[in-house]
């Protein structure tokens, strides 16, 4: 089962020195029945991509809390074996738990299939969109226009061996 784990660069780079997306239990993103059931596809990469911006704007919502993060959202897609991950059954009709599921115990970073991250002209947005997360979780519409702006970049595809260099640790 492919999930999607947000981090921070400096999650990310946590990672890679333990080797250890966390140690349990770890917030995920996956294709759901209810994120099916939103999404209203077959087409299991559209549902897939759907999973992975739930992943980003949860990624988003790791950088608004650590003022030291690089303003750039993150996200690793992992394979788990099918069973690892489970969605919490008293958030399934919450939109906001939509493609939400737990995984009970470490994930190893050896698992991960790609990294997805912002590209550097996103900063502005996603430091814009990190600041009025508040105000757009309380129904503000100018705010919530702004978090929609860091969505409107897509994030960049990443090669696991290309970590080192993302988190500043490359040659």
């Amino acid at each position: 089962m492919r999930v999607y784990v947000p981090l921070t660069l400096p999650g990310l780079a946590e990672a890679y020195k333990t080797g250890e997306l966390g140690s349990g239990p770890t917030a995920a993103y996956a294709v759901t029945p209810a994120l099916r059931e939103w999404y209203l596809s077959d087409d299991i990469e559209e549902l897939e991509y759907a999973a992975l911006n739930r992943a980003a704007l949860a990624s988003l919502r790791l950088v608004a809390l650590d003022p030291g993060a690089a303003r750039r959202r993150v996200v690793v897609a992992v394979d788990v074996p099918d069973g690892t991950a489970t969605a919490d059954p008293d958030r399934a009709l919450d939109s906001a738990a939509l493609g939400e599921v737990r995984i009970a115990g470490a994930v190893p970073l050896s698992k991960a299939a790609a990294v997805h991250v912002d590209a550097d002209d996103a900063e502005a947005d996603v430091t814009a969109a990190a600041e009025a997360l508040g105000a757009a979780d309380s129904g503000d519409d100018d705010a919530q226009f702004v978090v929609d702006g860091a969505e409107d970049h897509e994030l960049l595809w990443f090669a696991t061996q290309e970590i080192p260099n993302l988190v500043g640790l490359g040659d």
